[in-house]
């Protein structure tokens, strides 16, 4: 799988090439986000935005029967008022490590994903899922709302009203229509969300690292400012690549008739 990396016992980060697969491994707990597995998500996630060979991350799963069903609650349920206001920090800072990698990013979802474990997925540009996906936001069903950035996410995905659904009625969404509904991107074969997913990685980190690093740059700014903002962003955007080392192997390249090999600057 080639090498392997832990950061700390429930994470591990597997290198494809360019492609890298960040691995949630809890699976006694169906990958539920303790304060130790956040704060090693966090960590892979520091890492791995500051490690130029990451050109794509791929967010998967060793749980057979799930991708992850949230924050522990298990945990959560021993925990004092102030050791809960204490933990905040540490779980938000796993969503947002996910959000916030710099390069372009897929989850490989089968099984549950379920309250954070939606929200890691919907903290990734793009979801891969199979027919087992069944896919929900239910905190208020236990008291609390989305805190991963689902209630900012999901209505950015598939609109106000239908996001407000969701959330306010607490259901599960089964793969066939999560799909319709736009919850997931690509729906594939049952057990080959993985595979897809780590594919898809692989044609995305055949392309311009710089280039992906901006596209993404000028995709997350611009969302939800008028056009005209938008346009200044992605301007700016361009004007990062438009006099790299990418830009100049890729004209080059294409010219010889010949596969690019990026210096990644």
């Amino acid at each position: 799988m080639g090498d392997e990396q832990r950061y700390g016992e429930y994470v591990a980060v597997r290198r494809h090439g360019h492609v890298v697969e960040l691995v949630l491994d809890r699976p006694k707990a169906m990958n539920a986000v303790s304060s130790e597995m956040a704060r090693s998500i966090a960590a892979a996630c520091a890492a791995l935005g500051e490690d130029p060979d990451a050109r794509v991350v791929v967010l998967t799963s060793t749980h057979e029967r799930a991708f992850c069903v949230g924050a522990d609650l298990k945990e959560r349920n021993s925990f004092s008022d102030a050791e809960l206001r204490r933990q905040r920090p540490t779980t938000r800072a796993s969503y947002t490590g996910v959000l916030e990698l710099p390069m372009p990013t897929v989850a490989a979802v089968h099984g549950f994903a379920l309250g954070g474990g939606f929200e890691l997925a919907l903290s990734c540009d793009m979801i891969v899922a199979d027919p087992t996906a069944v896919v929900g936001l239910p905190e208020v069903s236990v008291g609390v709302i989305p805190g991963g950035g689902g209630t900012q996410l999901l209505p950015r995905r598939v609109g106000a009203a239908r996001a407000a659904e969701l959330i306010f009625s607490a259901r599960r969404v089964e793969a066939a229509e999560a799909r319709e509904l736009g919850l997931v991107d690509l729906l594939v074969a049952e057990g080959e969300a993985r595979t897809e997913a780590l594919a898809l990685g692989a044609r995305i980190a055949a392309n311009s690292p710089v280039g992906l690093r901006a596209a993404k740059r000028a995709l997350r700014l611009g969302h939800g400012l008028d056009l005209r903002a938008g346009l200044e962003v992605e301007d700016a955007a361009w004007r990062t690549v438009a006099f790299s080392g990418d830009r100049a192997e890729g004209v080059a390249a294409f010219n010889e008739k010949r596969k690019p090999q990026w210096p990644g600057e």
